[in-house]
């Protein structure tokens, strides 16, 4: 899968985009702002548990479809500033991939068509997949501690429908940085 790598182009410079990708609670924060400080450069938090904390915490409320939209726009905004401070590699602690899985996990197979749009027009060079062998850990918006392995299956049926590049993260998290640590080098490389 690595051979078929190319970089992306942003704002006239040469990026490598690397998202990080997966069920709640694998670890996806950790790795992007760890990487980001290794290799120097940005990484784009999720924008969807900021929006959806701030929610809960003024409301009590959980995500609902017109939540959706928003959310899109804010992940797009964190990713270009990251991408805007970045220099040849840029992580993603998830993306607007990761946004339309869990809007149709939770709305029946349904996403907001401009989602969708967005999905298609937006490229992505790598992907790491988080295996679910980490501890999962509650907080106010995490709700599957049981449905951890249909949610790894639905992220992976995803990148693979798509063909796009991917390795599966497994193990501690030092395991997870060496593993991350060497492919990217690797990347950078081609």
């Amino acid at each position: 899968m690595e051979k078929n790598h190319q970089q992306s182009k942003t704002s006239g410079k040469k990026l490598l985009k690397v998202v990080f990708f997966g069920p709640e609670s694998t670890g996806k924060t950790t790795l992007a702002e760890t990487l980001a400080k290794q290799f120097n450069t940005g990484w784009s938090p999720e924008f969807m548990r900021e929006y959806l904390q701030k929610k809960w915490d003024k409301h009590h409320e959980v995500c609902t479809w017109d939540d959706l939209i928003p959310i899109s726009e804010g992940q797009s905004k964190n990713e270009a500033f990251a991408e805007n401070i970045s220099e040849k590699i840029v992580f993603y602690d998830t993306n607007l991939l990761q946004l339309k899985v869990y809007a149709e996990i939770y709305n029946n197979g349904n996403c907001p068509e401009a989602i969708r749009q967005q999905v298609l027009d937006k490229h992505y060079d790598f992907y790491f997949l988080l295996y679910i062998d980490t501890p999962w850990e509650a907080d106010d918006l995490r709700d599957k501690p049981h449905e951890r392995e249909m949610m790894f299956q639905r992220f992976k049926e995803e990148l693979d429908k798509n063909k796009l590049p991917y390795k599966i993260l497994k193990g501690t998290f030092p395991e997870r940085i060496k593993t991350a640590g060497t492919t990217i080098e690797k990347l950078l490389n081609l």
